[in-house]
C-alpha cells in the first residue's frame, strides 16, 4: 500500500446498503482540474454546490453535492473531492463508476487523461494518507477506528479523546523530558573525566526519577484505557443445571440461553456483550463440565469447546449450586473441576467462585455460615432467578478486571500501547540502576533511554515500520 500512496484513490465512504445520504470521496495531488471538469463547474474551496451529476452521455445519474477541499487543508492533506449524492447503492456505483470513468477521458489542450493513475481505495488508505502527510499521528489514526467500533458511549468519548490528541500529548510530554535526559547523558559521554559532576549538577537522577513516576501514571491510564476497548472476557463454567445459562440471562438482562432442568441442555457456546460502567464485558456460557457416562457426542464437543473457551478468558466464573452442597457426587465433581482449572488456567486468569440458587438454599442465608471455611469472604452469593448478588457480582469483576471508577477525561488506548510503555518501563528501571553506577556504566544508561525513546516513538508511529501500518490501517472500512 505504502508504494502507491501518490495515486488519486476513491470510494464509497458511506457503510453500504440504503441510507437518505450516500459519500463519495476522492483523494489526491492535483485534483483540481478533474474535479471542475467532473462538476462542469469552477469549486470554491470548501463551499458546497448544488448541481446535477450526468453520466457520460449527459444522461441524469442524480442531483447532488460537491465540496472541494483543496491540499493541504484536508482530512487527507491531499486534494479531496466529496460527493455527497442520495444513498440507494446503485446510484452511488453509477456515481463511482463515471468518476473513474472521467479520469481517462483525455484533457481537452494536453490530450493526456485527466487522472490516469486514479483507482479504488483500500481499507484504511484515507486516514493513512492523512497519517503520512502528519495531519495526524498513529494513535490519532487509530483512535478513528476505534471510534467506529465504540460498543459503549464511555469507550466513544474515550476515543474522540484519544483522536483530539489527548493520549498523543501525554506521550509527546514523556518523550520530552526523555530526550531532554538523553541530551544530559550523551553530552557527557564526551567528557569522561566530570561527567559525573556535570549529571550530579544537572540532577540527572532526579530528573529520570520524575520520568518513571509520570510514566507510571500513564501507564495506568493507557490501561484503563485499552481496557474500556478491549473490554475483559469471561466463561462461565461448572457442572450442569449449576444455572450458567440462567446466569447470563441475569448479567444480560434478556432471555438468551434456553434454560432446562435437562442436563447437557447447553451444546455450544453462547456470547454476549454487556457493559458496566462503560466498560465491554464479554460474558460467554459454556456447556456443563462433567465425565462418566450419558454423555453424546454432541455434548462432548459442547464439554471441548467449553474448556478451549476457559483457556482463553481473562475471568473464569466457577458456578456452584448451592442445593447440592452437600451431595458427596456433586461436590466430588465440583473437585475434579476445581482440579483441573488449577492445572490448566494460567496464573494470569482470574477464578471466581460463584455460589447460585441463593434463594434455594435458606442455610446459606446464615451469616456465620458464609464466612466459614467452606465459603470464604471473597465468593460471591447470588440468585441468578431473582438477581441477589448480580451487582455484587458486576463489581468483583470490574476489580478482577483492574478496573478504577471515576476515570474523569479517559482515552482510549490499544494492547499495543500498554506493551509498548510496559517496555519503557523496563527499559528506564535498567537505566535507573546504571545511573546509580554512574561512570562505569554511562554508554549502557544510554543505550536504555534510547531504546526507551524507541518503545515511546512506536505509539505514535514516528519510526520506519511498513508491516505494522499495514496491520493497523488494513482493519479501517474502505471509505476512511
Amino acid at each position: 500500500m505504502l508504494s502507491r500512496h501518490q495515486d488519486p484513490i476513491i470510494a464509497i465512504a458511506t457503510a453500504p446498503g440504503r441510507g437518505a445520504v450516500g459519500i463519495v470521496r476522492v483523494s489526491g495531488p492535483q485534483l483540481k482540474v478533474w474535479a471542475e471538469a467532473f462538476c462542469g463547474k469552477p469549486l470554491q474551496a470548501r463551499q458546497a454546490h448544488y448541481l446535477p451529476i450526468n453520466d457520460a452521455k449527459g444522461e441524469p445519474i442524480d442531483q447532488g453535492l460537491a465540496i472541494f477541499f483543496p491540499g493541504p487543508h484536508s482530512y487527507t492533506g491531499e486534494d479531496v473531492l466529496e460527493l455527497q449524492a442520495h444513498g440507494g447503492p446503485v446510484v452511488l456505483q453509477l456515481l463511482l463508476a463515471r468518476c473513474i470513468e472521467l479520469a481517462q477521458t483525455p484533457h481537452p489542450h494536453t490530450g493526456q487523461a485527466l487522472l490516469p493513475e486514479l483507482r479504488l481505495a483500500q481499507p484504511g488508505e484515507f486516514t493513512q494518507r492523512a497519517f503520512l502527510n502528519d495531519k495526524i499521528d498513529l494513535a490519532q489514526a487509530e483512535a478513528i477506528a476505534d471510534l467506529i467500533d465504540a460498543s459503549t458511549s464511555a469507550a466513544a468519548r474515550s476515543a474522540s479523546r484519544s483522536l483530539a490528541g489527548d493520549f498523543s500529548k501525554e506521550i509527546h510530554t514523556l518523550r520530552d523530558g526523555l530526550v531532554h535526559l538523553r541530551m544530559l547523558v550523551e553530552a557527557t559521554l564526551d567528557f569522561p573525566e566530570e561527567e559525573i559532576d556535570f549529571l550530579q549538577k544537572a540532577d540527572a537522577q532526579g530528573q529520570l526519577e520524575r520520568l518513571q513516576a509520570q510514566l507510571n501514571k500513564v501507564l495506568l491510564r493507557t490501561q484503563q484505557g485499552a481496557l474500556l476497548r478491549e473490554g475483559i472476557k469471561v466463561v462461565i463454567a461448572g457442572q450442569p443445571n449449576a444455572g450458567k445459562s440462567s446466569l447470563l440471562n441475569a448479567l444480560a438482562g434478556a432471555e438468551l440461553a434456553i434454560v432446562t432442568p435437562i442436563a447437557g441442555t447447553t451444546r455450544d457456546v453462547v456470547q454476549q456483550t454487556i457493559q458496566i460502567e462503560g466498560v465491554p464485558v464479554h460474558i460467554i456460557d459454556t456447556a456443563g463440565l462433567r465425565e462418566g457416562e450419558g454423555i453424546d457426542e454432541v455434548e462432548q464437543i459442547g464439554i471441548q469447546r467449553a474448556w478451549a473457551q476457559i483457556a482463553d478468558a481473562d475471568a473464569v466464573l466457577f458456578l456452584h449450586d448451592l442445593t447440592r452442597q452437600t451431595a458427596p457426587a456433586y461436590v466430588q465433581a465440583d473437585q475434579q473441576i476445581q482440579d483441573s482449572l488449577s492445572q490448566q488456567l494460567p496464573k494470569s486468569v482470574a477464578l471466581l467462585h460463584v455460589w447460585n440458587k441463593f434463594d434455594l438454599a435458606p442455610s446459606a442465608q446464615n451469616s456465620a455460615e458464609l464466612g466459614s471455611q467452606a465459603h470464604p469472604s471473597h465468593d460471591v452469593f447470588l440468585s441468578a432467578k431473582t438477581g441477589h448478588g448480580i451487582e455484587q457480582l458486576r463489581a468483583k469483576l470490574l476489580q478482577t478486571a483492574g478496573w478504577q471508577p471515576a476515570n474523569e477525561g479517559l482515552y482510549l488506548a490499544r494492547e499495543r500501547h500498554v506493551q509498548a510503555l510496559q517496555r519503557v518501563q523496563s527499559h528506564l528501571e535498567i537505566a535507573d540502576g546504571h545511573l546509580r553506577t554512574q561512570a562505569q556504566s554511562l554508554d549502557l544508561l544510554a543505550e536504555e533511554l534510547r531504546l526507551s525513546q524507541t518503545a515511546l516513538n512506536e505509539i505514535t508511529g514516528e519510526f520506519n515500520a511498513d508491516d505494522l501500518l499495514g496491520v493497523i490501517f488494513s482493519s479501517f472500512c474502505i471509505g476512511k
